[in-house]
This record gives C-alpha cells, structure tokens and sequence, in this order.
C-alpha cells in the first residue's frame, strides 16, 4: 500500500514540475531576443494564390555563411511554420502578433513534422515539400523556420519576408462550404432520418389499430 501511495505521490510532483516548468521556460522565450541565423525561402512567388488541401509549397533553409563557427552546436531541429501576413491580421485578436511566443498568434500552422538539424549540411540548402493543410483558411502568409535546442526551446529563426513582414506574402485560399464527404454524409442522414420517421409512424398506426 505504501509502495502504491509512493507511486502516485511521485506521479503527481511529476506532472506538477512538467506542468508548471515548461510553460516558465516558453514564456521567457521572446521573438526579439532571438537571432535571425536562417536563410529561408518558400516556393510561392508574390501574390500567388494557393488552395488549401490541394496545393503544394517547397521551403528551403540554411545556415546563414557569415556567422561565427560553431554558433550552431545547440542546434537540434527545425520547426517549419505557416505564418500570417499583416493584412490577415487586422482586427483578428486570435492572429496577433505578440513578442512573448508564448502568447503570439502569428505562426499556428506546421509545415510538416519537426525536423532534425544536420550540422554537416548546415551550410548547404536543404528543403521539405508541404501540400497545404485543409484546415489553412483563406489569407495572406509567409513561411518562418524556428530552430530549437535539445529542450525544445526557440533559439534562432529565419523567415521568407522581410523584418516588415510585406514582401514574398502569398495567399491561401481556404476550403469553403461543404466537401463531397460532408455531402454524402449529410444526404445518408436525411435518408435516415426519414426511415426512422416513417418506421415510427407504421409503428404507432399499428399499435392504434390493434
């Protein structure tokens, strides 16, 4: 009994430091602390207008060649993002740029899977193909690559746009309406719903008969 109470003791103080630990740690990250050490560029040209689970982006990052040797030893991996464009912003509290990334709303959307760091081909482009998650919704966005440490914690950047945040914009036209799918399912309901109507009422004509 008192291995058992141990047990869940220690699976409580657990929980309470991953609970409370990781949230101090993301909340002292801020975007303006963080060096911009990619080079990133997104296939979409300007203005191009993409289709939310149809269409494809390639990114491509490196290393940025004029910094230090070795600045990169706490690199672990990469985390692609989907990000908003100002104009999309505009009047969206939950789109809204903030400098605590822990609070901001402007990156929501990954591109893929986290990505390991390779420190031999830093230096060399490398690149992942995305095709745009249906969940995307219409509006303007530019890609931004997060670099994080061995932690999981954000210490480096870089972006397809500018400081700015106006050039290389592209935008995503998001699924509107019903798909097929939704469709179908909604017609098998209907019909459903009027079988068990008429059933119900043979039933109780039935009943009222005998």
């Amino acid at each position: 009994m008192y291995s058992s109470f141990l047990s869940v003791a220690v699976s409580v103080a657990v929980f309470a430091v991953v609970c409370c630990v990781s949230p101090l740690v993301d909340a002292e990250v801020m975007f303006s602390s963080l060096p911009e050490n990619l080079i990133v560029d997104a296939s979409p040209i300007q203005g191009q207008v993409l289709k939310a689970g149809e269409d494809n982006i390639t990114v491509s990052w490196m290393l940025k060649t004029n910094l230090a040797p070795g600045v990169d030893a706490k690199y672990q991996s990469i985390k692609i993002k989907l990000c908003y464009g100002p104009s999309s912003q505009v009047d969206r509290g939950w789109r809204k740029t903030r400098d605590n990334l822990k609070k901001d709303k402007t990156c929501q959307f990954n591109v893929g899977e986290s990505l390991i760091y390779n420190s031999n081909a830093a230096q060399m482009e490398q690149r992942v193909t995305y095709t745009i998650s249906r969940e995307v919704p219409t509006a303007m966005f530019f890609v931004r690559a997060y670099v994080l440490d061995s932690n999981g914690k954000k210490i480096a950047y870089g972006q397809s746009t500018n400081a700015e945040k106006n050039t290389n914009l592209f935008e995503v036209e998001g699924i509107t309406g019903r798909n097929t799918s939704l469709n179908i399912a909604a017609t098998c309901f209907s019909a459903f719903s009027l079988m068990s109507m008429t059933g119900f009422y043979i039933a109780d004509r039935r009943r009222k008969n005998k």
